[in-house]
């Protein structure tokens, strides 16, 4: 049985925590042997999931920052616009190369939007994609959270079934041997 029943999150499967581990190997239909090697190779499963998911997270992490950043961009090119002022900015051109301009009077603004495109939006339909991406940004880091609180369950809870499995098969050998003994 599995947390509030659930049998996957997002495709990843959920684990079942083993009550009664002669029952589990007999509905199976697995040796001791075959057993663990399953559920060893699920929690590999789990931890090459588990990576990916952190890689997606540091990328989300790093990327909301610099949403925001262009968000106060647009809203600081709009308001020295409203004030009729010019900007100046330091513009890299390459690894510690600049150069400076002066930005006066912009009704635009180009969004580097990845894959080697950018493209040229006025200032409001800037802030309302950055504002869109920014949501999306921070409701799949949420989701990738929640995934990622999942997993670790999973890991848990595969790890706590290996542990049973093996104390189980220990047990069962040691019972045998002693039984062997007194013969």
């Amino acid at each position: 049985s599995t947390p509030q029943g659930v049998a996957e999150r997002r495709g990843i499967p959920a684990a079942s925590f083993v009550e009664d581990v002669e029952t589990y190997l007999r509905q199976a239909g697995l040796e001791v042997n075959s057993a663990l090697a399953f559920l060893q190779e699920r929690l590999q499963q789990y931890k090459m999931v588990e990576m990916k998911l952190l890689a997606q997270q540091r990328e989300l992490q790093a990327k909301i920052p610099d949403i925001e950043k262009c968000l106060d961009i647009v809203a600081t090119l709009k308001a020295k616009k409203a004030l009729g002022e010019a900007l100046i900015a330091d513009f890299e051109l390459s690894e510690g190369i600049y150069s400076r301009a002066k930005i006066e009077d912009s009704d635009s603004v180009c969004l580097w939007l990845g894959a080697n495109v950018m493209l040229e939006y006025s200032c409001d339909e800037a802030n309302e994609l950055l504002k869109s991406n920014l949501e999306n940004a921070r409701a799949s880091l949420e989701v990738l959270v929640g995934d990622l609180h999942f997993l670790r369950d999973q890991q848990t809870i595969t790890q706590v079934t290996i542990a049973r499995i093996f104390n189980w098969d220990v047990h069962q050998r040691r019972s045998k041997q002693s039984v062997m003994k007194e013969t």
